[in-house]
């Protein structure tokens, strides 16, 4: 069993010490200023650029990037970070025209915009789905693969991690906002530092592997010897195709899996909606300069895994139950690392979990409170009211996912692939509702039903058509491969896609259907002026689009 020594466990416990009395610090000196449920929710106004991008790229980064993606690196490639690279792209797209419409409008809540577009019914229908898919998949997800690398790493009781993990949040959670979105901006340090050292070290080795040292030479022989992993577009001859089908990856469903995690999700929109439209901006672009650098951090070292895999290295570390599990990647490296790295890298871990279990927690306090306790159970619940009711939702959240995660199975599912493809189950639906309800005033509240609940039954009904139904007749045209026992499947990503058209299409009938009984729903407000935007946003956005657009010629 692997453990940590006690200059690891020091240099731990100087993490731990810095983001708690860094975040104590901070609700000592803000509390006084909280003033409403929205200042303690959303932080309104007091965020900074640099906390709202650090505190998105902190939410967003925690278990499955660092443990799955490393294992898709070791599996598949650098094609896996595509995620990382496309999300840059869109992180734009959302600053240019999604943040103006929710500021504009006043937006804090995702249910409060969909009640305010359409009706209470739609707002509460979603604000329940939120609330459980949350709770019961991403909190439990998150705590759960966190607390197993963890103590893979540590030695110490799968339990106790779990416990830990949810204790360390908690504590930063009930501070606020305010308390999340500045101690992130140390949990990104953390992150990155950490991320980095490893990366170096993991190169470090392969460039021992054959004779050199340093960790360019390291990537270098990397590009050599496993020169499969460095191609970023899949044709169909490549096993992977499944689940980055081609040039899918960039013009079909990986923008609405991006789009609609980056845009129409609380759980990262709610950094930016308490900020002005200026600094909001500002600090998604950040992010998006963070997340170019993120595929350096999570997926590399799992290629650099995968090389030294191939030379004889980590032929027991890396399987699970007598076979190979890409997955054990990143583990397997950090019991590499001299001590007191090994701890700083351990760090980095915990902070990524922790920052995303207290994000996640914050969110699902934010709809609870104001979406639903304060709009059903007691309307006249005064300020102070509402933060205690919240306070108290983030540690029954926190508990429930304590006790349930273990029985979910959830080690048994897969890493980083298995979330995706079962998160674009309502991604589609959830997209269309939102984007029509955006920039076309006309969409009415039974269109915005249809895509929210057809479009999760269509998601379900293409993923089990093969079965029922021969689609060699779409493999021409890159949208059906043959699986391991012949049957011709839709990939995950195309099925997105479908499933969105399908939506946007059934939306657009519904409502002119409805406009023509004299059905006319109020749209938001929208206008040009609010999508105008800085010279210093133009110039950073374009550096991002040409260094996106430099990744994907070099390494197509």
């Amino acid at each position: 069993m692997q453990t940590l020594s006690t200059k690891d466990y020091l240099v731990f416990l100087l993490y731990f010490v810095l983001i708690v009395g860094y975040g104590y610090w901070i609700y000592n000196r803000k509390k006084r200023e909280q003033t409403s449920s929205k200042d303690y929710f959303l932080a309104e106004g007091s965020l900074t650029w640099w906390a709202i991008g650090a505190s998105l790229i902190a939410s967003n980064i925690s278990a499955e990037q660092f443990i799955g993606m490393s294992g898709s690196g070791f599996k598949m490639g650098l094609a896996i970070a595509t995620y990382e690279w496309m999300s840059a792209a869109t992180l734009i797209i959302v600053a240019v025209f999604f943040i103006p419409v929710y500021i504009k409008n006043k937006i804090f809540t995702m249910p409060q915009y969909l009640n305010q577009r359409y009706n209470s019914n739609v707002a509460m229908i979603m604000a329940v789905f939120w609330l459980l898919l949350y709770v019961l998949v991403n909190l439990t997800s998150i705590l759960y693969l966190g607390a197993l690398a963890i103590s893979s790493i540590s030695g110490l009781n799968l339990t106790f991690c779990m416990i830990f993990l949810a204790f360390f949040a908690i504590m930063i959670t009930l501070g606020g906002m305010k308390v999340i979105g500045y101690t992130d901006v140390i949990q990104v340090f953390f992150l990155i530092l950490g991320g980095l050292v490893t990366t170096y070290l993991a190169l470090d080795l392969v460039a021992k592997e054959f004779g050199s040292t340093g960790a360019i030479d390291g990537f270098q022989l990397m590009t050599t010897h496993a020169n499969d992993h460095f191609h970023m577009i899949f044709d169909k001859s490549n096993p992977n195709y499944m689940d980055l089908p081609g040039l899918s990856v960039l013009i079909g469903g990986m923008l609405i899996i991006n789009l609609n995690y980056w845009g129409c999700n609380q759980y990262i929109t709610q950094r930016a909606l308490g900020a002005d439209l200026k600094t909001a901006r500002s600090g998604i672009l950040f992010a998006a300069f963070l997340k170019l650098l993120m595929p350096l951090i999570v997926v590399i070292p799992g290629i650099a895994a995968f090389v030294l895999y191939q030379n004889g290295h980590f032929q027991t570390e890396m399987l699970q139950d007598g076979s190979l599990n890409p997955d054990r990647a990143y583990p397997t490296l950090l019991n590499l690392l001299p001590v007191g790295l090994k701890g700083l890298s351990f760090a980095a871990l915990t902070a990524a979990i922790v920052a995303s279990l207290a994000g996640k927690a914050n969110s699902i306090a934010t709809i609870f409170t104001l979406d639903i306790y304060k709009t059903k159970i007691n309307t006249d619940a005064d300020e102070k009211k509402l933060v205690n009711i919240g306070k108290k939702t983030i540690i029954i959240a926190m508990l429930i996912a304590v006790v349930v995660a273990p029985l979910l199975g959830i080690d048994k599912k897969g890493g980083f692939q298995y979330i995706q493809e079962y998160t674009g189950f309502v991604s589609p639906g959830v997209f269309a509702m939102f984007i029509l309800g955006f920039f076309w005033k006309k969409t009415t509240s039974n269109a915005a039903l249809f895509a929210t609940i057809g479009g999760f039954l269509m998601s379900i009904i293409f993923k089990f058509i093969p079965a029922f139904i021969n689609l060699s007749f779409l493999n021409p045209i890159g949208f059906s491969v043959q699986n391991s026992d012949g049957i011709y499947e839709i990939p995950f990503i195309d099925r997105m896609g479908f499933v969105f058209m399908i939506c946007v299409i059934g939306m657009f009938f519904i409502s002119i259907y409805e406009n023509k009984k004299g059905i006319q729903p109020d749209g938001l407000k929208v206008d040009k002026t609010m999508f105008k935007m800085s010279p210093s946003f133009i110039v950073g956005s374009l550096i991002v689009v040409s260094i996106i657009a430099a990744l994907y010629t070099v390494f197509w």
